[in-house]
């Protein structure tokens, strides 16, 4: 996901943090009067979001087992500088520590469901469209030295807290074509951690062009698709603007044999959420209708679809609420779509 002002969650204790497709050939696409079966991975992705070294997450982690979800995907942060630096480092303030880290697999692992550990690359200085999705290295081989280290690092913190699986990376495009690189990264932790299913994350506009689909166990995605240009879309016409997406992703996973598991889903509680879902900085009134609109229709497009594997819901951090525009679902009727589709309720 693209962020426009990456430090905008740091300062608080508990706070949030939070290219169209090619048209397809369309085919009928009819309004489902019901909630279809959630795929077999019933996800939430929890970040580890806090600028308190000794918050726990814990509540956070029950009320996603309150949800239905059988999955968790459990997301943390390491930075670097800038586009062009080559160290990636936990930076105190801005990174859960180890500590929480292993703590939060741990308990999830003891509730019964099945855990991710998804370290994440985010910029702390960067400028209009800057992001990790382009960042340029001065030095490339100093900037993979320090990915494989930071990933390892993480690694062994996945395998501290009895995860299941491990994300290797995610919506690194400029760095997606570099195949000998990733199979550096890939074969070290196999070497070291081969318990773990290895995961990469690509985004929603960009993953035709990751070259090591193989060498990975699950095949990731973002979806932040732009549904519309409505500030007010009802469900059945942000249904039907899935129309030309998931061909595309039901092609692209024939052509893999595998199943895609969507990593991230989720829409700002913002006037414009659905249009602009990557996008929770921009100056917009709170509307947790669009945000239950737009999950709603997430649903109705995607329940029963043979090419999903799973969906993790982005993201359940932050204190939610009928004043809350950003992403998290706590406390809104997003979090009343989760449950029912989950739980199997009428939709």
């Amino acid at each position: 996901m693209r962020f426009r002002n990456s430090l905008a969650w740091v300062p608080l204790a508990l706070c949030v943090v939070c290219g169209s497709a090619q048209a397809a050939p369309r085919a009928p696409f009819l309004l489902p009067k019901a909630f279809a079966q959630p795929p077999p991975e019933r996800g939430v992705g929890l970040g580890l979001f806090s600028a308190d070294s000794s918050y726990r997450y814990r509540m956070l982690v029950d009320e996603v087992v309150q949800t239905g979800a059988t999955h968790i995907s459990v997301v943390w942060v390491w930075w670097q500088d800038n586009l062009r630096s080559t160290t990636i480092a936990n930076k105190p303030g801005w990174s859960a520590t180890d500590e929480q880290v292993v703590d939060t697999l741990k308990y999830a692992k003891s509730k019964g469901l099945h855990v991710t550990a998804f370290p994440i690359v985010r910029l702390q200085n960067s400028g209009p469209s800057q992001w990790r999705g382009k960042i340029a290295p001065d030095d490339e081989d100093a900037w993979w030295s320090s990915y494989n280290a930071f990933i390892l690092h993480c690694a062994q913190l996945a395998e501290s807290g009895g995860a299941d699986r491990f994300s290797v990376g995610s919506e690194l495009l400029s760095r997606e074509r570099m195949r000998s690189r990733w199979r550096e990264v890939i074969d070290r932790v196999r070497l070291g951690h081969p318990q773990l299913e290895l995961l990469y994350s690509s985004n929603w506009d960009h993953f035709e062009p990751v070259s090591f689909w193989d060498l990975v166990d699950v095949v990731g995605l973002t979806a932040y698709w732009e549904l519309t240009r409505d500030l007010n879309p009802s469900v059945s016409e942000l249904v039907m603007s899935w129309r030309n997406i998931r061909p595309q992703i039901e092609a692209f996973s024939k052509r893999l044999g595998r199943k895609v598991v969507f990593t991230e889903v989720g829409y700002p509680s913002l006037d414009g959420g659905a249009a602009w879902p990557w996008d929770e900085t921009r100056k917009a009134p709170v509307d947790l209708d669009e945000q239950r609109r737009a999950y709603e229709a997430f649903v109705r497009a995607w329940g029963g679809a043979e090419a999903l594997q799973g969906v993790y819901w982005w993201n359940w951090f932050g204190f939610g609420g009928a004043e809350d525009t950003n992403y998290t679902p706590r406390g809104k009727p997003a979090a009343d779509v989760i449950e029912r589709w989950y739980k199997g309720k009428k939709g």
